[in-house]
């Protein structure tokens, strides 16, 4: 799959608040001692890291296709417990059977994503399990910001070939709701335990809106820019997101939801 870059430090810049649903997602894995884990999309390796105190005999191994990510992440890497792969996850096969999946805020990137799971699905061992967590906030206050300003005649040109993340593209064959994913994965045999959760993130400093989404959802439009005219894009996205999510004396409330999915076979 087309990447947009990544930068590690940026992206842990809200590092407890990423990690937050990470950890619900594998709090919800009912597979007992697994011995192999992977982690597809590990991004810097923060999260993947506390898969060892989860399942202590497991071998675990961190999959990501940004070389930025996968070179942040190895250096957590404990010889014999915890590696890591630079792969595209459209095309990874595991060596062999495994019997965890975890695919926490990467699925919403893969347009017809939802082709992968059956062949993730069968790659577990018996009793194994493929979790998975999506952003869905297609019809959120940050997305109509995007979207109006990257659709504006000034930018529309400029972003003619960038594809927005599922999670924040108004587009039903791309993220779907716990109920569409649990339909798809029931429908294979799976045990199902689909949820949807709107986090409210309570975010410091200033733009913090703005800083959220530089880490995440705004990646790719600012890899279509240059000098002048990203500053001029940034300015533009920042007023909007200002004006839409209002800074308060605690800090600005940023409603952010997912879609969460446990699937056992």
């Amino acid at each position: 799959m087309t990447s947009p870059s990544w930068d590690p430090a940026r992206y842990l810049g809200f590092a407890a608040e990423r990690a937050r649903p990470f950890n619900d997602l594998v709090a919800r894995v009912a597979t007992d001692s697994p011995r192999q884990v992977v982690d597809l999309g590990c991004g810097p390796g923060n999260a993947t890291r506390t898969l060892l105190d989860r399942w202590p005999d497991a071998q675990v191994q961190g999959v990501d296709s940004s070389p930025d990510m996968i070179a942040k992440a190895e250096q957590a890497a404990v010889p014999g417990r915890l590696s890591f792969t630079r792969a595209d996850i459209t095309s990874w096969v595991p060596s062999g059977p495994v019997d965890v999946i975890i695919a926490n805020a990467v699925l919403h990137w893969i347009p017809g994503h939802v082709e992968l799971l059956p062949g993730w699905l069968f790659t577990l061992r018996p009793g194994g399990t493929l979790a998975f967590q999506v952003p869905a906030n297609a019809d959120g206050r940050a997305a109509d910001v995007i979207g109006r300003v990257t659709g504006s005649p000034r930018w529309s040109e400029a972003f003619a070939g960038v594809a927005a993340s599922g999670g924040l593209a108004d587009d039903s064959t791309r993220v779907r709701d716990a109920a569409g994913y649990a339909d798809v994965l029931g429908r294979l045999g799976a045990n199902v335990d689909a949820w949807e959760t709107t986090y409210v993130h309570l975010l410091p400093g200033e733009d913090p809106v703005l800083a959220w989404y530089l880490g995440s959802g705004l990646r790719p439009y600012t890899d279509a820019l240059e000098g002048a005219d990203r500053e001029a894009f940034l300015t533009e996205v920042a007023a909007g997101l200002r004006k839409a999510y209002p800074r308060q004396p605690y800090g600005t409330p940023l409603p952010f939801r997912r879609v969460f999915v446990v699937a056992q076979v």
